[in-house]
């Protein structure tokens, strides 16, 4: 058992953690292609009540940023703590430990000091609809309970279509049910809530993963109600804004680009069936924190919430994951500490290899040496304090290798491949990345400078 004086490390991030020495629980909740769609992060239309709740007693970090936009390359670089380039996970259907056999990931690590180590649902790479169910890549060293909840998927009935031409790979398509029964992330809130009851009396480490709102958009219909058609307005973008991007990455996943071939309504139905599909998962996710509640469980539970990396909805006519822009990259992440009453945020520029690493330290554990994110305790402590110089995130896609690097003021992309280059965008004059500033005739010296960043990498940029 830890002893009570290496809790006291984590006393300021977890005051009660401190006074009582029980080691705490951690509820770590992930949702599947969320990007910044929700309430607590200012979104006009979109209706998440329990995730604002959960905000509203925690910590939100509005510039956080996976290292690779695309499900299987960024949850196994959170869950271990290293980054893409080191897991070698560079695409989905890859299990990290064929390069890293000895890894000990996040929950692994929880599990071998003694806490009760569950899973309901995805944690790591599960194709989805067609894999939903499965246990195929869920890693079982990291459990001590694994569990896939069945969903119903493309087999769901109720109303619905797809939107794009026929062929089209990634399609969108959307289904409006009558009742959440039969889907997973209504059996994964189920079975989190049962684990919660089992477990209540011993510490756990329980990793809850919601699907949706990945594709296909299924939700109960009360949820598409709460959107109409009418209500969602298009998303606006300068006629010429693709001439300065580099070919390079427009040749990634290139179907996705000039919005999947969808005029304005099936745009605005794609929209709905996002949000629709959003609002289902954070129904799901306030039962559960409800039953955290009821069970006397939340003053001795860290919360984490968090979406495995951005989505575009039609921002330069992109839709989905694999690009490097803001829309892309960037990602939620809420994390409510022991004792924490009233909601802060922080503008500081944060990484998901930087989970790893806080958890470790609010709870007492000495995290393995490989880690290569930081610790995000001392924001925790001081949410306005200076931190790291920039984040960094990738992207590869066949013989394509994108790069980018966000600083507080700029995002520098550079590519290699088949039409490489480079972009350079200003967020404070152009937070919607629609002007290359590599591509003027005279550049900003920012260019340099980013060129630099990111040639020195991660380590330089440490706070």
């Amino acid at each position: 058992m830890l002893s009570r004086r290496s809790f006291l490390g984590a006393a300021a991030a977890a005051p009660l953690f401190a006074q009582t020495g029980k080691r705490p629980n951690v509820l770590f909740i992930a949702a599947d292609d969320m990007n910044n769609a929700l309430g607590c992060y200012g979104h006009p239309i979109v209706k998440t009540p329990n995730v604002d709740k959960l905000a509203a007693r925690g910590t939100r970090f509005d510039r956080a940023y996976c290292q690779f936009p695309l499900c299987g390359p960024s949850r196994a670089s959170l869950l271990t703590g290293m980054r893409p380039d080191t897991t070698k996970v560079l695409e989905n259907n890859v299990d990290f430990r064929d390069h890293h056999p000895d890894a000990v990931t996040l929950p692994q690590l929880f599990k071998n000091n003694g806490w009760f180590s569950a899973r309901e649902g995805k944690m790591y790479h599960m194709n989805v609809p067609n894999e939903v169910g499965l246990p195929k890549y869920q890693d079982e060293k990291s459990w001590n309970h694994s569990g896939s909840p069945q969903g119903l998927e493309l087999k769901t009935e109720g109303q619905g279509r797809k939107l794009n031409s026929p062929g089209v790979t990634y399609g969108m398509q959307w289904i409006s049910t009558a009742t959440a029964s039969g889907q997973a992330d209504d059996n994964a809130a189920e079975h989190a809530l049962t684990l919660l009851e089992q477990h209540r009396n011993e510490p756990f480490f329980l990793g809850l993963g919601f699907i949706r709102p990945h594709l296909p958009f299924v939700a109960p219909s009360k949820f598409y109600d709460m959107y109409s058609l009418d209500s969602i307005p298009l998303p606006q973008n300068p006629a010429n804004d693709l001439d300065d991007i580099p070919e390079a990455s427009k040749k990634i996943r290139p179907q996705l680009w000039n919005n999947m071939k969808m005029d304005p309504p099936r745009i605005k139905e794609a929209l709905r069936g996002y949000y629709a599909s959003t609002s289902f998962m954070d129904s799901e996710l306030g039962r559960v924190m409800d039953g955290l509640e009821r069970l006397g469980l939340v003053d001795n539970t860290i919360v984490v919430f968090w979406g495995d990396h951005g989505w575009h909805l039609g921002e330069h006519t992109r839709w989905q994951k694999m690009s490097i822009m803001e829309e892309s990259a960037r990602v939620p992440l809420i994390i409510s500490t022991l004792g924490q009453k009233k909601a802060q945020s922080t503008k500081s520029l944060v990484e998901f290899v930087d989970v790893y690493p806080t958890l470790t330290e609010l709870c007492g554990l000495t995290p393995p040496p490989v880690l290569e994110g930081q610790s995000l305790v001392p924001l925790l402590k001081n949410p306005s304090r200076k931190w790291k110089k920039a984040a960094f995130t990738q992207v590869k896609y066949e013989d394509i290798t994108g790069r980018s690097v966000r600083t507080d003021r700029y995002r520098y992309n550079r590519w290699e491949g088949a039409g490489g280059g480079e972009e350079l965008y200003d967020h404070d004059k152009d937070p919607r990345e629609f002007t290359n500033l590599a591509k003027i005739a005279n550049p900003p010296k920012a260019l340099e400078q980013h060129r630099h960043i990111l040639d020195a990498g991660w380590r330089a940029a440490k706070a």
